[in-house]
């Protein structure tokens, strides 16, 4: 009878995670203050029913979103590498990572979650510093193995933060470019700067581009 009930919450939990999924791109563009539950059971395409099977409010949609997210980054800080080639496909986790995380916390998603729902935003900020200091140890590990070359970590961090600009269609169209090639060349730009010209061979680059592929089709579907 408990493997019954494991798997029902797994199934739950996997039908949830579906839901939410079809939700994140339309609270990413309109916030979070103005959408009803009623609103919410359409974007998500089921009816209000079925939603409350699954959400009993929208408190508890937003912490199941943050604490997705909060899990996503734990996966990263919670690895253990030891050898040289490692730092390549840490590197590529940062970088995949990175991404995701300035396409689905936009500004606006941010200063909602502070202000509507000020518990789950000090929890998502924790796990953001967390994540930091992860990748400040990083950086610092692979300037002292003679890896990287030595550039401040916090400048690398902040760097992220460009891409913001990017993702929207007026920036796309504006300057005759698609979300593969800002992904593609941002990729290498941070390769390029980061590792040391005789340590590029750490890195698998055909490893990538699969997942290039896959965040170019997520991020398009949810520009247009």
């Amino acid at each position: 009878m408990r493997g019954g009930n494991v798997l029902n919450t797994d199934k739950k939990q996997e039908i949830r995670a579906k839901l939410v999924m079809k939700l994140i791109p339309y609270l990413r563009k309109n916030g979070l203050q103005s959408i009803r539950m009623e609103e919410i059971a359409k974007v998500m395409e089921v009816s209000r029913a079925t939603l409350y099977k699954y959400f009993s409010t929208k408190e508890e949609i937003i912490g199941f979103i943050v604490a997705g997210f909060i899990e996503y980054m734990n996966e990263l800080t919670n690895s253990h590498f030891d050898t040289d080639q490692s730092f390549g496909t840490r590197f590529q986790l940062i970088f995949e990572q990175s991404v995701s995380l300035v396409e689905y916390f936009t500004d606006i998603f941010i200063k909602e979650l502070e202000t509507s729902y000020p518990e789950w935003y000090d929890r998502f900020n924790e796990g953001m510093k967390k994540r930091e200091q992860y990748l400040l140890a990083f950086y610092a590990e692979g300037i002292q193995k003679g890896i990287f070359n030595p550039i401040s970590g916090r400048l690398l961090i902040a760097q992220d933060e460009i891409l913001r600009g990017m993702f929207n269609v007026k920036y796309l169209m504006t300057n005759q470019l698609t979300v593969q090639q800002i992904l593609t060349d941002y990729y290498q730009l941070k390769k390029i700067q980061l590792f040391k010209p005789d340590k590029l061979t750490v890195i698998d680059d055909a490893v990538i581009e699969q997942r290039i592929a896959y965040l170019t089709q997520k991020i398009t579907k949810n520009l247009y």
